[in-house]
């Protein structure tokens, strides 16, 4: 009988020990602080049914179709060019379906994990002649642009927007007015603005953008903070420029009618295009989050 005694206080005194160290625990969780993960910006985009091109006449099919914005707009994209000059041409890349959203019709991938720790990055494409712009990895725009010309071609690598104006006039003509301009590289005159796109690169080494797309970006992208009139305390958004174009050859996106994914650009050719750049990037990102946190 003592034996069973002895052996029934034991358990009991191993249950209680037991239920403390539980109490404990969960006091213990609660006390922590819990660790959040970074919000990612996720949007859903509409997908079309398939992704296929034809070729077809200009005037034949304006005559049906100019009135639909939605489906003139996709239409302008895959041709690198805008209304005036899409009317010039004798044959157009149209696609068959046109209910999906224009992602599915550019060539950038909807997300990027390399970019998940980057706030905001903007990516022009040279050989595809697009953009886009991404939040913590997330594309959030996307459009058709027109870079430099053979003999003026627009400079590659890394750029930080600086100053902007929402009018203002060419350094190569004074005759061309360039609205909703964001300059990306002071010495050179070099930046991403509104301008006429002809369908293939034609400026003086700037980034010519249709003018929704220009507007976008000049309220979306951050300007420069200057510490006095000559030195700079905060770069702006990162810009990165890369790749080529063949200048010599037919249209890239004419390839799309034979195969659509054929200027597809991977997340892995993202990555590989930012990964030289991204600690430059993260640094400045952290001193623009540190100089906003100290003037608040």
């Amino acid at each position: 009988m003592k034996k069973l005694y002895y052996t029934s206080n034991a358990l009991l005194i191993l249950v209680l020990v037991l239920l403390v160290s539980c109490n404990n625990q969960n006091k213990t969780e609660k006390n922590e602080p819990k660790i959040k993960a970074k919000e990612h910006k996720k949007i859903e985009y509409k997908k079309p049914a398939s992704v296929s091109y034809h070729f077809e006449k200009t005037k034949e099919w304006l005559k049906t179709n100019e009135a639909d914005s939605s489906k003139a707009s996709i239409v302008y994209a895959i041709n690198r060019t805008d209304k005036a000059n899409l009317a010039k041409k004798d044959s157009i890349v149209v696609p068959e379906d046109f209910s999906g959203d224009l992602v599915y019709y550019l060539p950038f991938p909807i997300h990027v994990t390399a970019l998940e720790d980057v706030s905001k990055v903007l990516i022009f494409s040279y050989p595809t002649q697009t953009f886009a712009a991404y939040e913590n990895g997330e594309l959030v725009y996307t459009g058709p642009t027109n870079m430099g010309r053979k003999k003026d071609q627009t400079p590659t690598g890394l750029f930080f927007t600086n100053w902007k104006a929402e009018k203002t006039t060419s350094t190569f003509n004074d005759e061309w007015d360039l609205k909703w301009n964001f300059n990306i590289e002071n010495k050179l005159g070099v930046g991403f603005h509104q301008y006429e796109l002809p369908g293939y690169p034609a400026s003086h080494s700037c980034l010519r953008l249709l003018e929704k797309d220009a507007k976008y970006l000049y309220k979306w992208a951050d300007e420069w903070i200057l510490k006095d009139k000559e030195n700079v305390k905060v770069k702006g958004t990162p810009v990165i420029v890369f790749g080529s174009y063949n200048f010599d050859g037919p249209k890239p996106w004419y390839d799309l009618v034979k195969d659509p994914k054929a200027l597809d650009i991977s997340e892995s050719e993202i990555e590989t295009q930012v990964k030289p750049f991204l600690k430059q990037i993260l640094d400045n990102q952290n001193i623009r989050e540190t100089d906003q946190t100290t003037t608040k």
